[in-house]
């Protein structure tokens, strides 16, 4: 269904929905059987419209199809044009919906993969961010014990010096 605004002083609203909606009576009991035609979701997604020629089902793969392209799929992520072709003739399918189903595994592979990556880096910011509040909480208990100056014990008077005062010298 497509709504657009229509421009004018009265700000009129034009509605267009397709045929078989349009046919509707919201006042009157469907018929029997009616209900499947356009409420369900598999005719809803899975059906597309081609040069006017009429809807299309959406491809369901037998299980055994599925389990050669996912065989496929594990063996190399793209196929060449010969591959691809073997492929749809063994499948009983045609090249291109090989090819489609291919692109949509390699979707949703690299749609898991970053999904992965996205909660590795979650739980990592996780022990950083507590990793710093535990350094910041240090960092607080050694400013509030007020330690001196640092400094160092001199090897010629065993006594201590401070260690901003020394130079670094060579040794004789």
């Amino acid at each position: 269904m497509a709504v657009s605004p229509t421009f004018s002083s009265n700000l009129e609203l034009t509605i267009s929905v397709s045929s078989s909606v349009r046919d509707l009576d919201i006042n009157q009991v469907p018929p029997a059987g009616s209900e499947d035609e356009w409420m369900t979701p598999s005719s809803t997604i899975a059906e597309e419209t081609i040069n006017g020629v009429g809807p299309r089902k959406k491809l369901r793969l037998s299980k055994e199809q599925t389990r050669l392209l996912e065989e496929s799929f594990r063996q190399n992520h793209t196929l060449n044009l010969k591959q691809k072709e073997a492929l749809a003739l063994q499948l009983k399918l045609r090249p291109r919906q090989v090819e489609v189903w291919f692109q949509n595994r390699r979707a949703r592979s690299k749609l898991k993969q970053t999904d992965m990556e996205c909660e590795y880096l979650k739980r990592w910011l996780g022990s950083l961010t507590e990793q710093n509040r535990r350094l910041q909480s240090e960092v607080e208990e050694l400013r509030a014990m007020k330690v001196g100056p640092p400094t160092v014990i001199s090897p010629h008077s065993c006594e201590p010096l401070p260690a901003f005062g020394l130079t670094s010298v060579s040794p004789p």
